[in-house]
């Protein structure tokens, strides 16, 4: 039992070692590398707004990550998943604070998150994770002010005109 141990607890160390430097060292061309969502435009309280599209696993996974520059107040970015859920984000490698908006499948809004904070590193996931509580099927992610800007409400309905 104490060879095992002796062998683990190094090979722990190192996994977990590399790993954070993997996320820190990164190098520059991942970090900027762009994905080319396709666009679509949305409409809310009258308001007609440019957004992103993120359809696919991998657009999902990439999404907001390591983009630098925040979007602008009339535009966002639509997380679009298979089939309503609760679905999760966490803010790893997001740059900057942002309002999010579950959606159900007719556009109704079913949870929002005001100015959420990003991660400062990989172990603070409670701090920047955030969580429908009713199924969705889109999540709508913007700059932090969007909300607000839009007066968007609860009782707001998002209509999807082409995504």
């Amino acid at each position: 039992m104490v060879r095992k141990i002796t062998v683990l607890v190094p090979l722990i160390v190192a996994s977990i070692t590399l790993g954070i430097l993997g996320l820190t060292f990164i190098p520059e061309g991942v970090k900027n590398r762009n994905l080319d969502f396709s666009r679509g435009t949305i409409v809310i309280n009258n308001h007609s707004i440019s957004t992103e599209i993120a359809e696919t696993p991998a657009e999902r996974q990439r999404w907001l990550t390591f983009r630098t520059e925040q979007l602008p107040l009339n535009s966002s970015l639509l997380l679009v998943y298979d089939k309503p859920d609760l679905y999760s984000l966490w803010l790893l490698n997001i740059q900057f604070n942002l309002d999010l908006i579950w959606l159900d499948n007719s556009g109704n809004i079913v949870y929002m998150k005001q100015n959420a904070v990003p991660c400062n590193n990989t172990l603070d996931a409670a701090k920047c994770s955030y969580k429908n509580t009713i199924p969705s099927k889109y999540i709508l992610a913007a700059t932090s002010g969007f909300i607000k800007y839009h007066k968007i409400t609860n009782d707001s309905k998002i209509k999807l005109i082409s995504i």
